[in-house]
C-alpha cells in the first residue's frame, strides 16, 4: 500500500512538472525579447543624441549667420563712414549742402517715427551754412498714390522746418506722425537756406533699415 502511495505521489509530481514545463514561456524567446528590447532603447537613446546634436548646431548656424549680417552691416558702415570724411577733408571734390544719410526709427506704441538726417557740405570752407530742413513723404493710402507735406507730418511743431547751423556736418533730428492708412514707400529731404539747397529722397526701406547711424559732433 505504502508503495503504491509513493508511486502515485511520483506520478502526480511528476505530471505537474510536465504542465509547468508545457504552460511557461519560452525561455529562448524571453531572451529575444529582452535583447529586443534592449535595442529599441538604445535607437531611442541614440535618436534623442542626435535630435539635440542637431539642435546645438543649427543654433550655432544661426549665431553665425548673424554675426555674418552684423559684421557686414559694420562693414558698410565704416566704408560710408570713411567717404563721408573724406569728402570733408577734402579728398575728393568740393561740394556744397547735401543729406548724407537719412534714419527712420518708430517709437513704441504709437503712431510717431524719430528720424535723423546727417547734412554735409565742403564747399564753403570755414563758414556756417544755415536754415532750414523739412521731409515729406510719398505713399499709399486707399490704394492711391498720396503725398504727406511736412505741416502735416509736424502736426504744427517747426511748420518752418527744423533749423540748422553748421559749417562743415550737422545732425539733424525730429518726429513726424503718420496717419492709420497710410503707407510710406519715400521719403523726400528738403534742406535749403542763404542760398543753399539740397532735396534727397530715400526708399522708406533703406531709411528704417538697420539700426541708428553713430553719433557725430556737430561742427
Amino acid at each position: 500500500m505504502l508503495a503504491v502511495l509513493w508511486l502515485a505521489s511520483v506520478l502526480v509530481v511528476a505530471g505537474l512538472v510536465a504542465l509547468y514545463v508545457k504552460r511557461s514561456p519560452d525561455t529562448e524567446k524571453l531572451r529575444q525579447l529582452d535583447a529586443a528590447v534592449r535595442e529599441v532603447d538604445a535607437l531611442k537613446a541614440k535618436n534623442v543624441q542626435l535630435e539635440r546634436s542637431e539642435q546645438v548646431a543649427r543654433s550655432a548656424l544661426l549665431e553665425l549667420q548673424q554675426t555674418l549680417r552684423e559684421r557686414e552691416e559694420e562693414v558698410d558702415g565704416l566704408r560710408a563712414d570713411l567717404a563721408f570724411y573724406g569728402r570733408l577733408v577734402g579728398g575728393g571734390m568740393r561740394e556744397g549742402l547735401a543729406v548724407h544719410t537719412l534714419r527712420v526709427t518708430p517709437v513704441a506704441q504709437s503712431n510717431a517715427w524719430n528720424f535723423t538726417a546727417t547734412l554735409t557740405q565742403n564747399f564753403k570752407r570755414g563758414q556756417d551754412i544755415q536754415g532750414r530742413l523739412r521731409i515729406d513723404l510719398e505713399g499709399v493710402r486707399d490704394g492711391k498714390l498720396a503725398r504727406l507735406d511736412w505741416p502735416v507730418l509736424a502736426q504744427g511743431h517747426d511748420s518752418a522746418g527744423i533749423a540748422y547751423r553748421f559749417k562743415y556736418f550737422q545732425q539733424v533730428s525730429g518726429t513726424i506722425m503718420i496717419p492709420d492708412g497710410f503707407l510710406p514707400n519715400r521719403i523726400v529731404v528738403h534742406a535749403d537756406g542763404g542760398g543753399d539747397r539740397a532735396d534727397q529722397t530715400f526708399s522708406w526701406a533703406d531709411a528704417t533699415k538697420g539700426e541708428e547711424t553713430r553719433d557725430v559732433p556737430q561742427q
